[in-house]
């Protein structure tokens, strides 16, 4: 299972809002909807999100090992 639970935290501490994230980095709301839910976007998406926040990956995503396979 992939999760996002990382990215408010690392956005708190970059001091990036999600309502910055929608206005000055016209990210969409749909998007953080979806990360809110834990629903798939994209790799392209997530290079996006790193550059905004100037982190990485691991600050964004995180993976929880389950039975999900194939």
């Amino acid at each position: 299972m992939i999760k996002y639970d990382r990215i408010w935290q690392t956005m708190k501490e970059k001091g990036i809002s999600q309502y910055d994230l929608i206005t000055e980095y016209k990210v969409n709301s749909a998007l953080l909807h979806k990360l809110r839910h834990n629903l798939n976007i994209e790799i392209y998406t997530l290079d996006k999100l790193c550059n905004i926040l100037d982190c990485q990956l691991e600050d964004i995503v995180e993976h929880i090992k389950d039975d999900n396979v194939f």
